[in-house]
């Protein structure tokens, strides 16, 4: 093998798509759980062209000049992801129809315009009246001189017009479906039988009205959808302020160039091939037919209150620490604590931020905010930290990918009452999870806080495997000040030179790292004990996979969890020990990174924001923080060492990315993210 060869990127991440497709598939899995995989699937492959495929094309149409990305020839890239986009998609089509089925089988029945009896059509007649009709404005799209941009992530009814005896020429028009409405109707029960109808299906049933004016007697009408490309180029003109550029970019995305045309195979093709026409589509657009339904991300909302049997996704629960505490801050000052969600209650944070906002003793808070939730309660506490006198400092990227208009209006929501809001950096994303609260405490300053693998977002914090260290380490403290320090000034490019116990990228991470795993190769060729344990959501970093295969030729045990892409081939024969890496795709999105390197039995632990990835170690403010609390070493090292031995729900990263399960014949199944469950509710500390 050669030692610089890596797997590439795009179609590794199309292999842990397919890990989500698995999950869709499983019949173990509950019915309304498998169709919200079959939604993140496509909301992942939908996020996957605006940004991979539209960047790809990008390369190819800037030639050498590009020099974006390391990819060396966009083109065959393009050609493989087609290919396999083809092939996810034919799956995805058949369990899509053998999920119809079960829903059959439970009662439940998703119609259609054609399908609907006498109270149906009633019914939708009547919503169509209250609540669809003042949200639609269909366009006669052969009068308009321009043809309109049609918008992302919004599908369209594409329509033609007749007249069964031809006695009027035929017309084609267009029906945005409204995104504001809900997409799925429940239509009236009749005995046990539960009935669902799509919004569009509403719409095409009411054609003839919508259309009345022309005195048209026939209708036919499809599904068409635009997926556009959604980087943002922000450039270095420094006369313009970087809201400016974001809002500018935010309005291009809405017409960037389209990278994928998706319709229903039905289509009329005269309608088709107009389409093509007027939207100046070429063979080289991903021009693709599907099913009757598309945007299927809307499905990860479909309705769970037909079911029969509701979700059995446990509950979090408060850690035992900080349970009955009459004071969370003041357990935190006297011992860290690790919370790991979405096991142990978000709560809990949110406390941390509610008492500081009220402590008589707290001077000033600081935070770092990347997503944030819908209604956060985050920034309420922030807010009221501020009316209570409190000196509040937030570091908002605005650039959090597809975040960006949410964090602009919380820059508004925050400055208003008085929050110190800074903006990131020009060149640099900052997506450290860091927060640092000061209290004076007998004219002696105190600090505390935490430091996050995940987003201050209490509605993600639900789903999303994530570890936030609760501290109040005068170490860790000091070099969160300092990463402040720099956040506020970014000139002061020292204060990041002075950390001395929190790794920082763009500055030292891949150092750091490079050198931990430099140790642990010294201590294999003396033949002494050396060992890697990695969990990440991405390893792509060509010169850290490089440094890890070196690790595993001087005989470095390495085992690695890797959620999404991991580009390293994992099988070799000069490799003295077998390389043992999985990835867990199960109910919860595994986000945390952990990484501990045996470093001669004086184990080293790190939690970290930062993927193994270029852009996390080079172009972002990332951190990874020590955890030097012996007991939650242990149980970090516990709760890896479970996903590790995980037979239900790990898939084995091979070489041919053939996400086969991990089976152990004989052995008891684990399916990790119960059994942390069980076992992190057991703890007494």
């Amino acid at each position: 093998m050669d030692k610089r060869k890596i797997i590439t990127r795009d179609i590794s991440w199309l292999a842990f798509n397919g890990r989500v497709l698995q999950e869709a598939a499983d019949e173990t899995v509950p019915l309304y759980e498998r169709i919200k995989f079959l939604g993140i699937f496509s909301s992942n492959l939908d996020e996957f062209f605006r940004v991979r495929v539209a960047t790809l094309k990008r390369m190819i149409q800037f030639g050498s000049k590009a020099n974006i990305h390391l990819e060396h020839s966009p083109e065959t890239i393009l050609e493989e992801i087609n290919f396999k986009v083809t092939q996810q998609q034919n799956h995805f089509n058949h369990i899509w129809k053998i999920i119809i089925n079960e829903l059959k089988k439970q009662n439940i029945y998703i119609l259609d315009d054609q399908q609907l009896n006498k109270e149906q059509k009633e019914f939708v007649v009547s919503y169509f009246n209250d609540y669809v009709r003042s949200n639609i404005v269909p366009l006669m799209i052969e009068n308009l001189q321009v043809f309109p941009t049609l918008h992302d992530k919004s599908i369209y009814l594409a329509c033609k017009l007749s007249k069964a005896d031809e006695s009027i020429p035929q017309r084609y028009a267009l029906v945005s479906v409204p995104k504001r409405l809900p997409r799925f109707i429940i239509l009236p029960t009749q005995k046990n039988n539960k009935y669902i109808i799509l919004l569009e299906d509403i719409i095409r049933f009411c054609l003839p009205q919508i259309f009345s004016y022309f005195n048209y007697d026939t209708f036919s009408s499809n599904i068409i959808k635009v997926t556009r490309d959604a980087e943002i180029d922000i450039d270095n003109d420094i006369s313009t302020s970087l809201i400016q550029k974001l809002e500018k970019g935010l309005k291009n995305r809405k017409k960037g160039k389209p990278v994928r045309f998706t319709f229903d195979k039905e289509i009329d093709s005269g309608l088709l091939n107009y389409l093509i026409k007027r939207l100046e589509l070429s063979t080289k657009d991903n021009i693709q037919s599907g099913e009757r339904i598309h945007n299927f991300q809307d499905f990860i909302n479909f309705p769970e209150s037909v079911f029969d049997k509701k979700s059995t996704r446990k509950k979090p629960f408060i850690h035992p620490l900080l349970k009955n505490a009459n004071s969370v801050n003041e357990v935190i000052l006297q011992r860290d604590v690790l919370l790991n969600f979405p096991y142990h209650s978000f709560d809990s944070l949110i406390d941390i931020l509610r008492e500081a906002a009220i402590a008589p003793d707290v001077v000033s808070i600081k935070v770092t905010c990347y997503r944030l939730a819908k209604n956060s309660n985050v920034i309420n506490a922030l807010t009221n930290a501020v009316r209570n006198g409190k000196s509040v400092t937030v570091i908002l990227e605005l650039r959090a990918r597809f975040d960006e208009e949410a964090n602009l209006e919380w820059k508004e929501t925050l400055e208003e009452v008085g929050v110190k809001v800074f903006m990131g950096l020009p060149n640099l994303k900052v997506h450290a999870k860091l927060c640092i609260i000061k209290k004076r405490v007998n004219k002696r300053s105190i600090y505390y806080g935490f430091v996050s693998t995940g987003n201050l977002n209490e509605r993600t914090s639900r789903v999303y495997g994530d570890h936030c260290l609760l501290t109040s380490n005068r170490q860790i403290m000091a070099d969160i000040n300092r990463v402040f320090t720099y956040l506020e000034n970014p000139k002061n490019i020292n204060s990041l030179k002075a950390c001395t116990k929190l790794f920082v990228s763009p500055l030292n991470m891949r150092k750091h790292f490079e050198s931990l795993i430099d140790k642990e190769i010294k201590y294999a060729k003396e033949n002494k004990p050396a060992s890697i344990i990695l969990k990440l959501n991405s390893l792509s970093d060509e010169e850290l996979i490089i440094k890890l295969y070196e690790a595993a030729r001087a005989g470095v045990k390495i085992k690695m969890i890797i959620r999404g892409i991991c580009c390293m081939y994992t099988e070799s024969k000069k490799f003295k020990k077998k390389v043992k890496a999985i990835s867990i795709v199960d109910e919860y999105l595994e986000h945390a990174r952990v990484l501990i390197f045996h470093n001669a039995g004086k184990e080293k632990y790190f939690i970290s924001s930062a993927d193994w990835m270029v852009r996390n170690l080079d172009h972002r403010v990332e951190t990874a923080c020590p955890v030097f609390d012996k007991s939650i070493q242990q149980e970090l090292k516990e709760i890896l060492d479970i996903q590790l031995d995980d037979n239900v729900k790990a898939r084995i990263l091979d070489n041919h990315l053939s996400n086969e399960y991990v089976k152990v014949p004989g052995v008891k199944k684990v399916r990790s993210q119960i059994h942390i469950y069980n076992t992190l509710l057991k703890k007494t500390y």
